[in-house]
């Protein structure tokens, strides 16, 4: 795993849901997200995902790839009442998704 990606790709992803949450917080109520908390949450973690493949330099698929996977904790964090503790969980998943995509693909292909 490339920690040093790992690390930038963590701190680039939560800053951006940081940023995104309190704007989204702050320009809708809170009968939005009661309503359509279910599509906005995934699609505004999506488009952090794809600040962070740009901010960090990988492909754009295989981050939206981990970003989805790294979501689904933080579902079952939603529906135990942990929001924010499933948020942290999914940005540290998504992170080391991203530390080992960057890893390999600095690998050299190998013969068949």
């Amino acid at each position: 795993m490339d920690r040093s990606t790992a690390w930038r790709a963590g701190l680039v992803q939560l800053a951006a849901v940081a940023l995104l949450s309190a704007a989204l917080g702050l320009a809708l109520p809170h009968a939005f997200f009661a309503s359509w908390g279910w599509l906005a949450g995934p699609m505004a973690w999506a488009l952090c995902a794809l600040v962070t493949a740009r901010a960090v330099g990988l492909p754009v698929g295989p981050v939206l790839v981990g970003a989805a996977l790294a979501g689904v904790p933080s579902v079952l964090a939603v529906v135990v009442g942990l929001h924010w503790l499933g948020a942290v969980l999914a940005v540290v998943l998504f992170a080391l998704w991203c530390g080992r995509l960057a890893r390999d693909r600095r690998l050299p292909a190998r013969a068949v």
